[in-house]
């Protein structure tokens, strides 16, 4: 069975305040984990709401980084799609948690797209 791609969702505890709540910083530190895993960035906004928080998403290539933050909590909500096999989500996740300042994280991988096709999907890079 072959997927389109794989959905990471992460929760990221215990941010630093000041990192999560920034707009500009938190959408380059999505920016730079995005590259970091290999992605092709096409375009990325991001928003700060009042009093706190911060949305936004980096349209890559391959899919998606997408993140929601509440810096009363903490917390942020993290998400990883991507299509093929290049990708590298542990080095954007571990680039992340160092940048937010997490004290701990949790991670849900789960494929999407599974189809049975026979063969191979054509259109997904393939990983060397």
């Amino acid at each position: 069975m072959n997927a389109l791609g794989k959905h990471v969702i992460a929760e990221f505890y215990e941010c630093d305040y000041e990192t999560i709540n920034n707009h500009e910083l938190v959408e380059d530190i999505m920016l730079k984990a995005a590259d970091l895993s290999g992605a092709t960035t096409i375009k990325s906004v991001f928003h700060r709401f009042s009093p706190f928080g911060v949305s936004g998403v980096v349209v890559v290539s391959e899919s998606h980084f997408a993140i929601h933050t509440w810096p009363e909590y903490g917390y942020c909500a993290i998400d990883v799609f991507t299509c093929g096999d290049i990708i590298d989500n542990q080095a954007a996740l571990e680039y992340l948690k160092e940048r937010f300042g997490a004290k701990s994280i949790s991670v849900v991988e789960m494929k999407r797209g599974l189809l049975q096709l026979g063969v191979g999907l054509p259109h997904k890079p393939i990983g060397n």
